[in-house]
């Protein structure tokens, strides 16, 4: 016997067919003698319908109230399923954020769960129930309702599997796993069927949307096996887990890209100690994540051009909070946000000698200009210009062996 945590996102869900169909994958756990806790998101889409409701009333919408408003999506769902499982003669019960309690600290739409309550949870596995809990939310200590974020049901799963010290936390989706990069748009991708959690890390982070980045940084510091299957076949997922348990044969283990960024460049600024530090203190200030930086090397050792990349939806306020920065002098800034990040990724890049040789040479044969750099242990990644942005999926994927 074993304890599972199975997580169920918004497409596995998306209907009452499919809640259906997922209340017979809950069985056959069931029917093995396993304790199964079930995390759920709200139905594909109803959290987007929520959200435009909200900016139907205002666009300055009360971030408390908005809280209440989209944890009723994973609700909706929690008491559907429970209700589903019911009907086939399984005992379970759906426990909503306070009644557990799932407690989080931090502000509304970006909360952390830092604690839940185990002993009524546990009395009700003991007796061959199973629990089914809405993800993406909690309760504050002053008793508000609290989300953690898109994705955050990810992150409730993990939580759960950490607190409840169960054996394993599966994520079921609509893929059969994490891929080489998206099948989608590059139909030759294949499925990983095993990954480290610092490769799954980073893929989530730079824009493969089959895990939320937090939920892996989470399962890693604990060391929670995860695994990413469908839940609409019944072939085996991706299995991650500790680097140390891999085996490594190619250098790069998957190809990520993202459309959410913005490149800022400023021309003539000074070259000298703590220029660098008073350009980006005020947008640390502004909550706005900066990535890649470019500095030049100055040619009178006087100024220099200064680069820097945001996430796209941050480039209005960048422009803002850099132009109302009275402490630095610059001729000009210029911006470009029709940029895509395409980034290799692969724990066996420490031991291959070349890797950045073959990435450069490989996007200079497509004629791909690279707009910015930036490097990590088991990351590559370049800024280009959006237009070139499958082509160059498609040309890494080819010259790393991942078709």
């Amino acid at each position: 016997m074993a304890k599972k945590v199975l997580k169920f996102g918004g497409t596995s869900v998306g209907s009452i067919e499919r809640i259906l169909h997922v209340a017979k994958i809950i069985q056959k756990e069931h029917n093995e003698n396993n304790q199964i806790i079930v995390v759920v998101s709200a139905m594909s889409g109803k959290t987007n319908e929520l959200l435009a409701h909200s900016k139907s009333i205002s666009n300055k919408f009360s971030k408390r109230e908005l809280d209440v408003l989209l944890a009723s999506g994973e609700q909706v769902t929690s008491a559907l399923l429970a209700g589903a499982l019911i009907e086939l003669g399984i005992k379970s019960k759906s426990w909503l954020n306070f009644q557990i309690p799932i407690l989080t600290e931090g502000e509304h739409s970006n909360a952390r769960i830092i604690n839940m309550n185990v002993s009524n949870i546990n009395k009700f596995l003991s007796e061959k129930g199973i629990a089914i809990i809405p993800g993406f939310q909690g309760i504050s200590k002053n008793g508000d309702v609290t989300t953690i974020g898109r994705g955050g049901s990810d992150a409730t799963a993990v939580a759960v599997s950490k607190i409840f010290e169960a054996d394993t936390c599966e994520i079921y989706t609509d893929v059969d796993g994490v891929f080489s990069t998206d099948p989608n748009k590059i139909p030759v991708a294949k499925k990983i069927d095993k990954i480290s959690y610092n490769e799954m890390l980073e893929l989530s982070s730079l824009g493969a949307k089959v895990m939320q980045p937090s939920a892996v940084q989470t399962a890693m510091m604990y060391n929670i096996p995860l695994e990413v299957k469908s839940t609409f076949t019944n072939r085996d997922g991706t299995k991650i887990f500790d680097q140390e348990n891999l085996d490594y044969t190619k250098s790069v283990t998957g190809v990520a890209y993202s459309k959410d960024d913005a490149k800022v460049t400023l021309t003539n600024v000074q070259d000298k100690p703590g220029v660098a530090a008073s350009i980006f203190e005020p947008l640390s200030k502004n909550q706005i994540n900066v990535d890649m930086v470019i500095q030049n090397i100055s040619v009178d050792q006087k100024t220099t051009d200064i680069t820097f990349t945001v996430k796209r939806d941050d480039l209005l306020k960048t422009i803002e909070t850099i132009e109302n920065n009275k402490k630095i002098q610059y001729k000009s800034l210029t911006h470009n946000d029709k940029v895509s990040k395409i980034s290799i990724v692969g724990a066996g890049m420490v031991s291959t000698p070349g890797v950045t040789y073959r990435m450069f040479k490989g996007l200079a044969e497509e004629k791909i200009n690279i707009l910015a750099i930036s490097t990590s242990e088991i990351k590559l990644s370049v800024i280009i210009n959006e237009k070139d942005t499958l082509l160059a999926v498609r040309k890494l994927h080819t010259i790393f062996d991942l078709d």
